[in-house]
């Protein structure tokens, strides 16, 4: 079976169906799976075009499987009514509440065919989320609260909390978790659970409405440590996932559970739902909103944005999934416009690493990432959570040459994890870390797409073609003096480096480390074609204006000057990939517009093109309007 382009369609895991047979509308992703092809065979160690075509072709049917599903899951909600009734009669009127899905969510599930990762399904493949879930929310809440408890007195008594103080209050706090939700190892009595927890499903006169229920989405692991250097190699895995649902929850009790009991499992419940539930509860998946309740999550930092240009997305979808070519052969899909938590996570993380490594060892930079930001080797969740609230999204994720530029909006709010520190002081470090490392990556670069450029226009250029605005712009909607932008490069030269010499105390603090922000460490020799991405010795960061040259910013212009340009194998002038970088990879120049000038990052300035464009700059731009702001002087 080989890549079909001529009729416009993809060989389908649904391609060899029995004769006559077509999914119902009904039809679970269960369904679809049946009929499942074996994938074309992709040889890892064998670079030739043959394979390359055949993990394309396995790619792409992948998505359309998801796609399919999802757009076919609108008719779940027949046998979502009567499971919604039937958990009605079960539990009692009483005994239920409804719990909203703040954005999306996965819980439990599987790896399925081509590691496609699968939320839960039950056995008729309805979505859901299983009670043993439930359960243990419900006990990891009452565990972590009780334990909490404990540690607070000892705190307040003693001052500190040791490492044994920490081990004797979970231990008392699991005794006392045991008698609500039994243990094996309890007393006789306690064994079993006083409260017996339903399977939760979506409700079915929510289902449906608004793009509520099952989707697609995609996780894009784009950076990892290669040795001691971070390495750019984006990875998109496309995954289904519930969007905004609504879930009819319902308890019980047994015979031998008081109602006080109840009352406070069912409290328990509601505010482990609402601090998460599933994977990924750091990057804005799984917090639930319990309608009449007050949510337990509360920020300890939270800044309004806008953002324009190239935007935030998702995955790709196709318009029409069963014909994914378009008439020239070439796939018609587009990518949706969201504003993701995930995105500003990453954003952040990025600088984050990019800034300590001037300051810290490598071995410590790691782990300090792990330590704030998660990862999977080692499984940690990391001390901070991200969510957006007040999302606005475009109407159309494609810019138009006579409309305005499309935006994006919404509020960022960082909280603890329960993996933070409880000691004030230390959060109040860990705060100070992540408030001006916030104030630094707004000020440094965008988020999203084309997140390394200022934002400019190509809309009235001589045959102009789509994308026809580039770049981004990030701005907070703030209005105090601690996001009021300064007037000229040279106020914002010092309020920069203020900001960074508050982020390394925060850092210095957090990893009893001494850092001078003006002595940086040394840098292993690189060859001159080399660069890493890191605020270090061989790292400048110019803040300048200018004049606007065709629709660009300042120095976006002379990046982009004839005199910066090179030829490539075919004789054509191109950006220099040493400057602009080139297709599947990053440039080691970031440039951001604040308005009335331009903040210009660049890395491994001991290559020559580099070192080039930052003279030019200096040449092309009046001294009192060039101001190095990095290296501190």
């Amino acid at each position: 079976m080989t890549f079909n382009r001529e009729n416009k369609t993809l060989p389908t895991w649904l391609e060899k169906l029995p004769k006559g047979f077509k999914p119902h509308n009904a039809a679970s992703f269960v369904e679809y799976l049946r009929w499942m092809r074996a994938p074309q065979p992709v040889i890892e160690s064998s670079p030739a075009e043959g394979d390359k075509q055949n993990q394309q072709e396995n790619n792409l049917t992948k998505v359309q499987v998801l796609q399919m599903a999802a757009e076919k899951a609108g008719g779940y909600k027949e046998r979502l009514k009567t499971i919604n009734q039937r958990t009605q009669l079960i539990a009692g009127n009483d005994n239920t509440f409804t719990v909203e899905c703040a954005w999306r969510m996965r819980v439990g599930g599987q790896t399925g065919p081509e590691n496609i990762l699968l939320p839960a399904f039950d056995a008729l493949g309805i979505p859901y989320i299983p009670s043993s879930t439930l359960r243990g929310v419900a006990r990891s809440q009452a565990l972590w609260e009780l334990t909490q408890n404990i540690l607070d007195n000892i705190l307040q008594q003693k001052g500190k909390v040791t490492q044994q103080d920490r081990k004797e209050a979970n231990q008392q706090a699991e005794k006392q978790v045991a008698q609500c939700f039994g243990s094996l190892e309890a007393e006789e009595k306690d064994r079993a659970g006083k409260v017996i927890f339903l399977d939760a499903y979506p409700l079915a006169k929510q289902w449906g409405l608004q793009s509520r229920g099952l989707a697609v989405d995609m996780a894009n692991n784009i950076w990892s440590w290669d040795g001691d250097s971070p390495k750019y190699s984006p990875n998109p895995n496309p995954f289904l996932c519930l969007h905004k649902p609504t879930f009819l929850v319902g308890l019980r009790p047994t015979a031998r559970c008081e109602q006080d009991t109840l009352n406070q499992v069912k409290t328990w419940l509601k505010q482990g739902l609402q601090s998460g539930i599933g994977s990924q509860i750091n990057t804005g998946y799984g917090q639930m909103v319990v309608k009449g309740e007050q949510n337990n999550l509360q920020p300890f930092f939270e800044v309004k944005f806008t953002l324009e240009g190239q935007l935030i997305h998702g995955y790709k979808r196709f318009r029409n999934v069963r014909v994914p070519f378009n008439r020239e052969g070439k796939l018609d899909d587009y990518a949706e416009a969201e504003v993701r938590p995930v995105a500003f996570k990453s954003m952040l993380r990025y600088w984050f690493r990019t800034l300590a490594l001037g300051f810290l060892p490598v071995a410590q930079v790691k782990s300090w990432e792990c330590k704030l930001f998660g990862s999977i080797q080692p499984q940690t969740q990391g001390w901070i959570q991200f969510h957006i609230t007040d999302a606005k999204n475009p109407p159309t994720s494609e810019q138009a040459q006579y409309q305005p530029c499309l935006q994006q909006q919404g509020t960022l709010k960082l909280s603890y994890s329960r993996q933070a520190p409880i000691t004030q002081g230390k959060r109040d470090t860990i705060k100070d870390l992540l408030v001006n490392l916030t104030w630094l990556m707004f000020h440094l670069g965008g988020v999203g797409q084309g997140a390394r450029r200022p934002l400019y226009s190509r809309k009235n250029r001589t045959d102009p073609k789509p994308p026809y605005y580039r770049g981004t712009r990030l701005r907070t909607k703030e209005e105090d003096l601690f996001w009021n932008l300064p007037n000229t490069p040279l106020e914002f030269k010092s309020r920069f480096q203020e900001r960074l010499e508050h982020f390394c105390t925060a850092l210095a603090t957090l990893s009893d480390n001494q850092i001078n922000p003006r002595s940086l460490l040394p840098v292993e020799a690189l060859a001159r074609e080399e660069w890493r991405e890191a605020v270090d010795s061989n790292c400048k960061i110019i803040a300048c204006c200018g004049e606007q040259q065709f629709d660009k910013p300042h120095a976006l212009a002379l990046l982009h000057s004839k005199e910066l340009k090179t030829t490539n194998r075919k004789g054509e002038i191109i950006y220099d990939p040493q400057l602009c970088g080139h297709a599947g990879d990053r440039s080691p120049v970031w440039i951001t517009d604040l308005g009335n000038y331009q903040v210009v990052t660049v890395f491994g300035t001991q290559h020559h093109k580099r070192q080039q464009f930052l003279q030019l700059l200096q040449e092309r731009t009046n001294p009192e309007n060039y101001h190095p702001i990095f290296p501190l002087p």
